[in-house]
């Protein structure tokens, strides 16, 4: 038989998540939970193309040795000058602007993922939640790793008429950068050979 000293009075199981509740509400009031707190935490296969097709890879993602190592801290896509920007997956816009002259826009995955789009003017603002696919800009050309491309170049070139215009897209979960082709879980991508009418398709936007 059990006592009534060793009884918990039903009111106190209670107080503890009334004592939560309070408590979240406190951090939510003062700034210590944002917007991207309420995104999902990033898991392959909530992600896709942030070009519509095609977006050939005109440049493979290679990790630096040391944080402050050379190495490419992304992948280049091909992609028409002016075309569609994509969110790669449900997050929180955290900047969009300029940032040493070269526009761009950053957003927040959750989990400690974000991924960077340049160069891309913004087509959102700071603070805005977007959902996979959603447009955040427009694709401009100038981005230095497809400067001085050639035709003839294999993978990394242009065709006979001009440069390509390509999209850098980059992921860091922290403070380390990963291949952003890995949030596709669609296995390994394979650089092709560049044609001269690969060029006038993605000019087409077709």
């Amino acid at each position: 038989m059990v006592s009534r000293s060793c009884r918990t009075p039903p009111h106190r199981w209670l107080v503890r998540p009334v004592v939560l509740a309070a408590a979240v509400l406190f951090l939510v009031a003062n700034g210590a939970l944002t917007s991207a707190d309420a995104v999902p935490p990033a898991r392959a296969g909530r992600f896709s193309w942030p070009l519509a097709e095609p977006h050939p890879v005109l440049r493979a993602f290679q990790a630096p040795a040391t944080p402050y190592s050379a190495g490419h801290r992304g992948v280049d896509l091909g992609g028409p000058a002016g075309g569609e920007v994509l969110a790669a997956g449900q997050a929180v816009v955290v900047f969009a602007g300029q940032v040493a002259g070269r526009p761009l826009v950053s957003l927040d995955h959750g989990g400690g993922l974000r991924t960077t789009y340049e160069p891309v003017s913004p087509r959102v603002v700071a603070g805005q939640p977007v959902g996979r696919g959603e447009v955040i800009g427009l694709l401009q050309p100038g981005h230095p790793g497809c400067a001085g491309l050639t035709p003839g170049a294999g993978a990394d070139a242009a065709g006979a008429t001009g440069p390509v215009v390509c999209l850098h897209w980059g992921a860091r979960r922290g403070a380390e950068y990963v291949d952003p082709l890995g949030l596709l879980g669609s296995g390994r991508v394979r650089l092709l050979p560049w044609r001269p009418e690969d060029t006038e398709r993605l000019r087409a936007g077709g």
